[in-house]
């Protein structure tokens, strides 16, 4: 059986898919963007959705109004997971074409991308597929132009007070864990200027945060430039007026830039925050994951950033069960992250991807014990976030609210990222806060992942 095959078999095995038909109705030409997997898709869809407005479509977002005529899927493909959540969205749209209660199906990004072809073959309901570097051509399906002059012209569809900016595409690192480079190709920069000019344009809408994301953030300029730019992009985005925050997403350990490091700690306006994923800490298991990095030099980087920019909060992920992970590399990792104490922490277990080099190894930790080690780790982390968040009790910090919820608002420090960090929790019934706005907030009370608090003059 095909690998798709598989996902697909497992998919309809799992879900009941009525094959009734039901009689055409005549619908609004209105376009339903589906949103899957990650934040550089979300800017994907927000781009493709702008483009359809400009065309005089009207468009939706991962909306339960159902009198769209054609849905788009923006599918992801990064691991297993990812992956039967994209087939389980496509089987569930190709269910509604057959009742006839949309006119087209077309899927896009990281899925289609890697596995076209399998996917043509057995979902024959999908009108289109289209990968990740395909837009004006999707566009052209449905009578659209791709206008190039909208440069950073985005439908938000994260609350209007912060946005993911993409400032490169791909990725040259060679991972064996990783299939990025298969779905998104090389890295390639966005110059400098057109990040400024899509900054420039959200500010005027509101957006106060500007959460920067990349597959590799540090290799930044280095094609375009022939040298790393990013902490010129920095200081150039630090200056214009209205940006609040800036938040560094996805920065690689190999080579790092630690010039970025003194315009971390000189800018106000650049939060004391690092999304570097290390992945492991054993070095047999980051040589045979090929991370070009041992122990000793993750180690010296972290002391490095924390000396550099003292109270910075540094986020990592860990991937456990890769091939040829034994107890006694495990159990070195967790003593490492014992140690070291990250301030924020997410585990994912290994997935066997096709074309990585990884995929050549044998799969030799059995899913039992991958999930096993994922939660060992995460309650290892979950101590030490209940340890750092009551440190906090009785300081202020600079609150930005994102909702309100139930009878709290909700928001966020400098040091935490939206849907992934810890939350500050401000009862409604106490104080009233405008969403999007900052405020500042004493913390009367602490949780393993949220903080309670009060605001204060």
């Amino acid at each position: 059986m095909k690998f798709i095959q598989w996902f697909i078999s497992s998919a309809v095995n799992s879900i009941s898919l009525p094959l009734r038909m039901k009689t055409k109705t005549l619908l609004k030409p209105k376009v339903h963007v589906v949103t899957l997997g990650c934040s550089k898709n979300t800017v994907d869809s927000e781009v493709l959705m702008g483009q359809l407005r400009a065309n005089n479509h009207e468009v939706v977002h991962d909306s339960d109004d159902e009198s769209s005529s054609v849905v788009i899927i923006n599918t992801c493909g990064f691991i297993d997971n990812a992956k039967q959540e994209s087939i389980n969205t496509i089987l569930e749209y190709s269910n509604h074409k057959r009742e006839g209660r949309i006119d087209k199906l077309i899927v896009t990004g990281c899925l289609s991308q890697r596995y076209r072809d399998e996917l043509k073959e057995e979902m024959k309901e999908v009108d289109n597929w289209f990968g990740t570097s395909e837009m004006p051509r999707l566009l052209k399906t449905l009578k659209a132009d791709y206008k190039h002059e909208l440069v950073g012209e985005r439908l938000l569809t994260t609350p209007s007070h912060y946005a993911y900016i993409k400032i490169s595409e791909g990725c040259n690192r060679t991972c064996s864990f990783c299939a990025i480079p298969l779905m998104r190709g090389k890295h390639i920069s966005k110059p400098i200027e057109e990040i400024e000019a899509e900054i420039k344009k959200l500010v005027k809408q509101g957006v106060k945060e500007f959460l920067l994301i990349a597959q590799e953030l540090t290799y930044y300029g280095l094609d375009l430039y022939k040298e790393r730019k990013l902490s010129e992009l920095l200081h150039r985005i630090a200056d214009i007026d209205g940006v609040e925050w800036i938040r560094l997403h996805y920065a690689y350990p190999n080579k790092f830039p630690v010039e970025i490091l003194d315009v971390v700690r000189e800018r106000s306006n650049i939060c004391n925050y690092l999304d570097i994923p290390f992945q492991h800490i054993s070095d047999p298991v980051l040589k045979a994951m090929k991370r070009q990095t041992d122990k000793a030099e993750i180690t010296a980087l972290i002391n490095t950033i924390r000396e550099k920019v003292p109270g910075i909060a540094l986020r990592t992920t860990m991937l456990v069960g890769f091939p040829g992970e034994r107890k006694e590399h495990f159990d070195e990792l967790v003593e490492f992250v014992k140690e070291v104490k990250f301030d924020r922490l997410g585990v994912f277990t290994y997935s066997h991807e096709e074309g990585t080099s990884g995929y050549e190894l044998k799969d030799d930790v059995t899913v039992a014990t991958k999930k096993k080690r994922a939660q060992q780790l995460m309650d290892v982390q979950q101590e030490i976030s209940r340890t750092k968040n009551e440190e906090k009790i009785g300081l202020t910090f600079k609150v930005l609210f994102d909702r309100k919820e139930g009878e709290y608002f909700i928001g966020r420090t400098e040091h935490d990222s939206p849907e992934i960090d810890n939350e500050v929790l401000v009862k409604a019934t106490d104080t009233y806060l405008r969403v999007g706005d900052f405020a500042n907030i004493k913390i009367t009370g602490a949780e393993e992942f949220d903080l309670y608090g009060e605001k204060v003059d």
